[in-house]
């Protein structure tokens, strides 16, 4: 047991907040290179159409401060991997703080090299003199996948009543390259089992399938089914109500309030159907559980309290 103060430190993948930003956060995503000037024009009608900005970090933000308020006000800290505040930033300003010990979540249940993978190595390269434990995976905690499903029950409630048990479900997380397969990534599986988790506790009746949204635009092939491609589908076979759950994303931000809430609902009336999506986790209160279990078990593990 050590009496050296140990802090949180939740990050994310980042976001603009601005239309401003939309260029300089590309090159940053783009490790440098230029971006097509379409390219980002296309982005900047994209966060235009959601108000201007990425709501991503007053996300994270509200979930550090409720994280912070149910773990007795231990120091939270939120890092960007792709904007600011950058992880690296966060990191050493726990350092000025004092701050000795950090177990870092990275705001992503379902691990991937190419996504958390990639929040370690700047964890890793920004450490300093901190201490770090980093949390890889969450992504069959009982109280993140009781939080999931609590969203998909409010969900199915603005369907009408008579059509409620018979709605399917389609759950979503970010595409990847087909190319993580090859390594044996577990992001694939570990979302199935998020997916079959939640089925559980909904009692399993419901008909229900996964895809992959918001596939890259290059020439590699990504992760599929394509989520746009599973909706026509089950348009097609006649059902006029559809729920998509983002199951992969615990916040609020691009791929979800346009990629599902622009783009695949203007796909669906196109069709003559209605699609509804499961609010975002956010700050759900079981979400925080979640994630306050996650801190003070690895703290207990490291011999921090």
């Amino acid at each position: 047991m050590s009496d050296a103060p140990y802090a949180v430190l939740l990050v994310a993948y980042g976001a603009p907040l601005s239309l401003e930003d939309v260029e300089p956060y590309l090159l940053d995503v783009r490790g440098g290179r230029s971006t097509p000037v379409e390219m980002v024009e296309d982005l900047r009608a994209r966060y235009a159409a959601i108000g201007g900005r990425s709501p991503l970090l007053d996300r994270t933000r509200e979930q550090a401060e409720a994280l912070s308020r149910r773990l007795e006000n231990r120091p939270v800290l939120v890092g960007m991997r792709h904007w600011h505040p950058y992880i690296k930033d966060a990191l050493a300003e726990a350092a000025r703080c004092g701050v000795c010990r950090a177990v870092v979540v990275a705001m992503a249940p379902h691990y991937s090299r190419l996504s958390i993978g990639a929040y370690q190595q700047q964890v890793d390269q920004a450490r300093g003199p901190i201490d770090v434990y980093f949390v890889s995976h969450w992504f069959d905690h009982p109280r993140f996948l009781d939080a999931v499903a609590d969203r998909v029950r409010a969900a199915l409630q603005r369907f009408p009543h008579q059509v409620q048990d018979q709605v399917p479900i389609i759950f979503t997380a970010h595409s990847l390259p087909q190319r993580i397969l090859a390594d044996g990534d577990p992001y694939p599986e570990q979302l199935r089992a998020s997916m079959a988790g939640v089925m559980t506790r909904l009692g399993g009746h419901h008909p229900h399938e996964f895809a992959f949204q918001s596939a890259g635009r290059s020439h590699q092939p990504w992760l599929g089914p394509d989520a746009g491609a599973v909706l026509e589908r089950l348009v097609s076979a006649g059902n006029r109500h559809v729920l998509i759950c983002p199951i992969g994303f615990v916040a609020d931000h691009l791929e979800v309030l346009y990629d599902v809430d622009v783009e695949y609902r203007r796909r669906a009336q196109e069709l003559g159907a209605r699609i509804e999506r499961t609010d975002s986790l956010n700050a759900h209160p079981l979400l925080i559980e979640a994630l306050a279990d996650l801190v003070t078990a690895t703290a207990a593990e490291r011999g921090w309290v």
